[in-house]
């Protein structure tokens, strides 16, 4: 049983312990992704994990904090080109990452003395499993109380959009039945107009029978 068992001591003193994971950190930190057992990768993860993320801009802000934590990476790692790559391009590769740097992938049994074997790697170097994917911006935590206030501002804010919007469309249809009325009782005035034209166009041509007539008559009188 492995009943408060926290650290695996992986068969060594400490001294050894602790020389071993900082050349494996060092390894990782170079090449990105190293072969290894699967206990030592689990003690390796525990290891770097922490020192990634010392390593992050937003821990080393200023000057003090900066130099803090570069001894604290020196310390454990014991090698100043393996801290200045932690501190530059690996933060920066991770900077947007809020933690779990590290992916082991098991790879078997070791032929020798059948040991299992497992490969170790910055997740964020891994341009296969990160070929589809896009960068996410980096969001903060709000509590549940600013939250329901910008829900509130935003409801406000849809149901004056959606008041306005109805006032226009409102306003829009009074205008197009407002030009509807006017165009229909100028075409009734135009219908009107060529009726009265007509009737007065008529009218001479029924009062010119009636003079012939009364002509005729006058002379049969004087006859």
């Amino acid at each position: 049983m492995r009943h408060g068992k926290k650290v695996n001591h992986l068969g060594r003193k400490s001294a050894h312990r602790k020389a071993m994971l900082a050349n494996m950190a060092c390894s990782l930190i170079e090449h990105k992704r190293i072969n290894t057992t699967v206990a030592k990768a689990k003690a390796l993860k525990q290891f770097i994990e922490p020192l990634i993320t010392k390593s992050k801009a937003e821990n080393n802000q200023t000057t003090e904090k900066g130099t803090h934590n570069r001894r604290i990476a020196f310390k454990n790692l014991r090698d100043k080109y393996a801290v200045t790559e932690l501190f530059g391009s690996v933060s920066d590769k991770v900077g947007t990452r809020p933690g779990g740097y590290t992916r082991i992938i098991k790879l078997g049994n070791r032929l020798g003395d059948n040991a299992d074997m497992a490969m170790i790697e910055l997740v964020d170097y891994n341009e296969i499993y990160n070929a589809g994917k896009t960068a996410k911006k980096k969001t903060t935590r709000r509590s549940r109380r600013g939250k329901k206030a910008d829900q509130t501002v935003v409801e406000k804010a849809t149901e004056s959009v959606v008041e306005e919007a109805v006032e226009e469309v409102t306003e829009e249809i009074k205008e197009t039945e407002a030009a509807a009325t006017e165009e229909a009782t100028q075409e009734v005035e135009e219908v009107k107009e060529p009726k009265a034209t007509e009737e007065e166009v008529s009218e001479p041509e029924a009062t010119e029978p009636e003079d012939s007539e009364s002509e005729e008559k006058k002379n049969d009188s004087e006859a």
